[in-house]
Formats: structure tokens, sequence, C-alpha cells
């Protein structure tokens, strides 16, 4: 006994000082608070609610299966919360507090408090969850944030991350991720033997994230939803002085608040499986023939390469022949009125009216590859840099790009069907604002930008090389833009009626099967 005695108090004095502070001083982790986002009116698009949490420190529970059952006695646990619990159990560090069960009411509060006696290792901790006030409205715009799993363990700094249960999956929460994050604070506390915090030593608080300001204006983004009804569709709006993205809609959207404490099996398998594919982001993500909407782009083309003059004309019978061959590719209007818009077509009406054979016949003088060459600058067929996640690129064809992708030639008839945006061409409806947005400005070039602010410092669009043009050029593309709806045979004259001001566009209707 003696000589135990002397071993104990004397000869491993220091090992069991050592394990017995461990035991009593811990150090915790302080979670930074997310940084908040608004709308460019100040309008809060994410905050963070108060929220309670149910986790539970495995060294302080003497046996963690009888604990569970005994909560689950308590409080509602489902399995896939018990299942998650365990996989998050198998990746934390040591006396790291594990989460449970999320968003605890205040009866299921009043129950663990009255029997905290019996369930050492078991702790409540209040937390602030994401929370989404418009929900749906802005969906894919925004994106959400939801719980930490496997493979972002191994991804993110572990150091950073403790304490924090959530990350930024996709939309502006994962782009901007480290700015909205903040900095992980800790204090040592003193705890007793069922891991109860007695006082606190130390702390250093965290730093908050970033706060954010987007160019996203919630009455532009109400105003498309509305407009676009139950149809799936997508709008996006650009400032061309700015850059700034001032509505991003995909339709059907979806409640992003589903997904940030883990969305359930039920819910999950209505999103995938809707026939609407609601979690699809049509503003970004889909690829579609753009179409007539290419002409007033293929119209600049054709100026800036000489080819033509706003006061060249050409024959319009309804339908057009390649030289040397005797197929004939239609227009839209013969099908109506049995002939062409008329029997002379400048670039004015051919813009206004979409007349297909006038840019039948320019595609087929520019070639495949020197379109190419002009409409890459206005954005198409490549990414566009937006600041937000999973953008898709499109396809601007070309002889190489045919070439490298299907192992094919280029056939003169198919560069006839891409001077209307039809055949290969692809792209999204991003693409298609920017290149508005370049038209509109007379070529000068901005990265299309969600984000406007940084904690009230403003954040500029980085700035591209411009299209240098001709300025009589320019304003013979907008002659015919403004044709299309002020004119009387313009395809979208139907605009005037409603409408105190004057406006330029164009109209495009995609071949899908």
């Amino acid at each position: 006994i003696l000589t135990r005695y002397y071993s104990l108090q004397v000869s491993e004095y220091e090992i069991y000082q050592t394990q017995s502070e461990r035991n009593r001083v811990q150090l915790q982790p302080l979670p930074p608070k997310r940084g908040l986002i608004y709308d460019r009116n100040g309008v809060l698009l994410a905050d963070n609610s108060p929220s309670f949490i149910l986790s539970v420190v495995k060294e302080r529970v003497p046996d963690l299966e009888a604990t569970l059952t005994e909560l689950q006695t308590l409080i509602p646990i489902s399995d896939s919360e018990l299942e998650k619990f365990h996989e998050r159990l198998a990746r934390r560090r040591p006396y790291e507090a594990v989460p449970l069960h999320f968003r605890l009411t205040e009866e299921e509060r009043a129950l663990l408090a009255v029997n905290r006696y019996r369930l050492p290792g078991v702790v409540v901790d209040a937390q602030l969850l994401r929370r989404y006030p418009h929900g749906e409205l802005f969906s894919h715009a925004l994106g959400y944030v939801g719980r930490i799993n496997e493979r972002e363990v191994l991804e993110l700094d572990e150091s950073d991350y403790s304490g924090t249960f959530h990350v930024g999956k996709v939309g502006v929460e994962k782009y901007y991720e480290d700015t909205l994050h903040g900095e992980v604070g800790y204090q040592n506390v003193e705890t007793n033997a069922h891991g109860r915090v007695l006082r606190v030593l130390e702390r250093h608080l965290p730093v908050p994230g970033s706060d954010l300001t987007l160019h996203l204006d919630i009455r532009v983004q109400q105003a498309a939803v509305d407009a676009l009804g139950d149809s799936r569709g997508a709008v996006v709006a650009i400032d061309p002085l700015t850059g700034g993205v001032l509505a991003l809609v995909s339709t059907p959207g979806f409640d992003t608040n589903l997904f940030v404490n883990g969305i359930s099996t039920k819910d999950y398998s209505a999103l995938r499986d809707s026939l609407d594919v609601p979690l699809f982001n049509r503003a970004i993500q889909g690829q579609y023939p753009p179409g007539s909407t290419v002409k007033p782009i293929m119209g600049m083309a054709g100026l800036e390469s000489g080819l033509v003059t706003p006061e060249t004309t050409g024959p319009d019978p309804g339908w057009y022949r390649l030289p040397g061959d005797s197929r004939r590719y239609r227009d839209w209007i013969l099908r109506i009125r049995g002939t062409g818009h008329a029997p002379q077509v400048d670039l004015k009406m051919a813009i206004a009216e979409s007349c297909d054979v006038y840019f039948y016949d320019l595609a087929r003088r520019l070639t495949i590859d020197t379109m190419y060459d002009y409409l890459y600058p206005y954005g198409l067929g490549h990414r566009t840099g937006i600041d937000t996640t999973n953008e898709r690129r499109g396809v601007l064809p070309s002889t190489r790009w045919k070439r490298e992708a299907m192992a094919q030639p280029w056939y003169p008839g198919e560069t006839v069907s891409a001077g209307i945006g039809q055949g290969y061409m692809l792209t999204t409806p991003m693409q298609l604002a920017v290149a508005t947005s370049v038209l509109a400005s007379k070529g000068k070039r901005r990265t299309p930008r969600l984000l406007q602010s940084m904690d009230g410092v403003p954040v500029e669009a980085p700035l591209l090389e411009p299209i240098v043009a001709s300025e009589a050029h320019w304003l013979a593309v907008y002659d015919g833009m403004r044709e299309v709806v002020h004119g009387k045979r313009g395809t979208a004259k139907y605009l005037s009626k409603d409408i105190q001001y004057e406006m330029a566009g164009k109209t495009g209707t995609a071949q899908v099967i």
C-alpha cells in the first residue's frame, strides 16, 4: 500500500495531475456568426435564427447506446438522425460534442433539463441556424447551406470549422463561403465530472462573417416570378452599366429552408422526381438553342465583316437554297403567308420581322468559323464567370468543335441552321442576357456579378476587353431591335400597347424535341 501510495503521489504525480487537468479544463470552439445577405434595397434575404441543438460528448457518457435509448424515450429522434449521428461520431475529435437532434422545441428542452442529472455527457447548446425568409423566391439565386458531409470534412480546414455544422452547398452561399463563414474563436472552461461547465477561464471571441449586399432586387425578382406563373422557365436581368444581376429566376423553385438541417427523404424524393425538375437552375445550367435571339449579333457580324451594310437587301421568297443544292431551307413565315416577308429585305426588316432567309444567306457568306470569332466575345460558347456555382458553358459550334466533339467534318447546311441559332448551337439564359448587355452598352463587357458590396464596401464587376465596332453599326442594329417592339410588323409589337417608354428587343423560338 505504501509503495503504491508513493507511486501515485510522488513518482507519477505529474502524469495524473495532467490527466486531471485535461478532464477538468477543456478548450471549446466558439463558432462565428455567418454573414447576412441583403438585396440592393436592404431587404434581408438570408439571416440566422437561434436554435437549440442536442449534442453528445462520447467521453462523458458511461454507456452510449443506453443513453441514446433513454433520449429516444424523452424526445422524438428518428432513425435517420441516429444514422447521421453515428457517421459524425466516427469523424469527430476527442471531447467534441456531436449533434444528434436539431431545432429542439421548448417542451423538449424542458424534458431534457428535468432529466439532466441522469444524462451525463448530453449537452443542449444554443446556436444560430441559417434561415431564408423568402424561401422559394431566391432559391436558385442564393443557394443554401447544409450540414457538413463526410467528403467536406476531408476538404475543409478542421480548425476553421470546429463547432460549425453547416457549410454553403450551392449558389452564392457556396461561392462566398470563405467570406460568409468568418473565423472561429475558442474558450477554456472548467467542467465537473459530468462535463457541465462551471466557469470560463479564458475566451477569444470569433470573428463574424462579412455581410453581403447583392445587386438582386426583390421587386424585379418577384415580377419575373409572377410573369412566369406556373410555367417552367428562366429570367435573367442585367444592368449593362455595372454588370450587376438584378434578377436571376428559374421556375419552379423550391424552399431552401428544407436543406439547412438535412432534408427528409420524402421531401427530397418529391423534388428529385418532379417532372418540373425544381432543383435544376435553368438560368445558368439550362442549355437551349437560342433561336432568333442571336440575329442582332449576327447582324453586327455581317456589318463589321463588311459583307452587308444597313442598306443591303436580298430576295426573300420564303425559302433559301444553297448554291448547287436543291434542298430548301424554309422561313418560318412561309407556312403563315405562303411567301416571304417581302420581295427585298434589308437588315432592319430582317431583325424586326425575324427573317430567316436573310440570315441563312449571311451565315453562308460568313462561314461557321468566322461566326464563331464574332459571337464568342459576346459571351456565347463559354462560361460567363458569374459569381455562383454550376454554370454551364453552352455550345458555340465551329469546324474544330465538331471535329473534336464528334470526329466529323462540318457541312454547309449546318452553317445555315447556326445562322438562326439552331443546330448544334446551345446557350444558357445567362449567356443571352450577357450578350444583350454587351449589345446595349455598345461593346462594353463586364463579368456579370451578383455581389454589389461586402460589409458596405462596393465591389465592382471585372471589366473585360471591349468589342470595338462602328457607331453606325450599333445604331443600325438598335434600329432593327426597336422595330421588333414598335414596328407595325415587329414580332413583339403587342408589347408596345402596354408600355409608356421606348424599348428594343428580340424574340426567338427554338425548335426543341
